[in-house]
């Protein structure tokens, strides 16, 4: 039954990538106010041999259904986005490429981080409801997670790469980048001239966001804990942390993956506002500038790859959920 559950999954993920792609196809070609839609794709700027390569992977010649259609789907599902419209043009799968690099990074790390504190915070905060711990930690958790993100990470950057520098003569992070100019020679001396720029953006993202994930796995405790297989656990005189982390953590752990799961997008474009505070080349500030300068290849590129990373945390997270919880699989059977 588990077979059938997960083919089942797999066929619906790749329908809704179908509709996703071809809401992207006519939202650019189709309905877009401009009147000729290879504008979108080609600049009238490039030279002549580059305006044909374009047209021919794209088949702008041809008609709009079903040849560009299908060659757009082709092109979408193989990561064949064509050229950007910078000066020279770039290729946007290379340009992708390290960015993305770049921004996983950055929020894999906080993801990582965030969801280690936030969830082990939260079963300490179940398992003591009520007390001074648990609303120590939801009051601070709640306090950051309700905190602009914008704000807090303006005034991390003045305190502690302006302020310290000018008074005490000590810059506790950079300004920005990711790394120095001129960057080090040294690949350990590299690697930690990265680590000290992305110190800001990690420490205020993770403090922005360990109170989502502490509430979250402080109420699925609570829950958990009022069940009859811990009161039976205690009965048979079971360690306390084994009733927190054997028998109550162990039950929420199908919606904790789905969490996990979900954020997996967000390490993606989930940093619009962070790189561009603390200037971090990563997808985030490449899609906004994108959209400041009408670069619509890269627009669309980013577009899809955001929804091909939500369909594929979805997929993920119901297979997580058919090997976690077995009632899932009876659901199905019946």
């Amino acid at each position: 039954m588990l077979r059938g559950y997960l083919i089942k999954r797999i066929i619906t993920s790749f329908f809704i990538l179908w509709v996703v792609v071809t809401l992207n196809f006519v939202m650019f070609r189709v309905v877009h106010p401009i009147k000729d839609p290879s504008a979108l794709i080609l600049n009238p700027e490039w030279p002549v041999e580059v305006r044909l390569k374009l047209q021919e992977l794209w088949g702008i010649n041809e008609p709009l259904f079903p040849n560009q259609y299908l060659r757009y789907l082709w092109n979408m599902l193989t990561w064949q986005y064509g050229l950007s419209f910078d000066t020279p043009p770039k290729d946007i799968s290379k340009e992708m490429g390290w960015r993305l690099a770049n921004t996983l990074i950055l929020l894999g790390t906080v993801t990582v981080i965030t969801i280690i504190i936030g969830t082990y915070l939260g079963v300490l905060a179940g398992s003591r409801r009520g007390k001074k711990t648990d609303v120590t930690v939801m009051g601070i958790g709640l306090f950051t997670w309700g905190f602009p993100t914008f704000f807090f990470q303006i005034l991390f950057l003045i305190f502690f790469a302006y302020y310290t520098r000018i008074n005490w003569g000590i810059q506790i992070i950079p300004f920005g980048g990711m790394v120095s100019y001129p960057p080090p020679q040294d690949p350990l001396a590299y690697l930690g001239d990265v680590l000290w720029h992305a110190a800001g953006p990690i420490i205020t993202l993770t403090v922005l966001g360990f109170g989502g994930w502490a509430l979250y796995t402080r109420n699925l405790m609570i829950d958990a804990l009022t069940e009859d297989f811990i009161l039976t656990a205690k009965a048979k005189g079971a360690k306390e942390r084994d009733v927190l982390y054997k028998h109550a953590f162990r039950a929420i752990l199908p919606p904790i993956a789905t969490m996990i799961a979900m954020s997996i997008p967000g390490i993606v474009t989930g940093a619009v506002i962070t790189e561009t505070i603390f200037s971090w080349p990563g997808i985030g500030s490449w899609y906004i500038d994108a959209l400041n300068r009408g670069n619509h290849p890269v627009t669309q590129s980013v577009l899809y790859n955001y929804a091909f990373l939500v369909i594929l945390a979805n997929l993920v997270s119901d297979i997580l959920y058919g090997f976690l919880d077995p009632r899932i699989r009876v659901g199905v059977r019946r």
